[in-house]
């Protein structure tokens, strides 16, 4: 855990972003007493769309037969 001072903060926020970044956790003080941190988030759950959980068979990206393209190139 590193901890600075508010006004180092300001001048440092860039590098501050960059250590959370890595994992380290960033303690802000105002004389001396800790007042915020700083610390990495976790990144949002992926969504998942029920009505579209399906598996595709490889079937389907095979070549349509010639009398189904002719159907869907007029």
């Amino acid at each position: 855990m590193m901890q600075v001072n508010v006004q180092d903060a300001k001048a440092q926020l860039s590098k501050l972003l960059a250590s959370v970044e890595r994992g380290e956790e960033v303690v802000i003080a105002r004389n001396g007493r800790p007042i915020a941190r700083l610390e990495p988030i976790a990144p949002p759950a992926p969504r998942e769309l029920g009505i579209l959980s399906m598996s595709i068979p490889d079937s389907f990206f095979d070549e349509l037969p010639e009398d189904e393209l002719a159907v869907w190139e007029r």
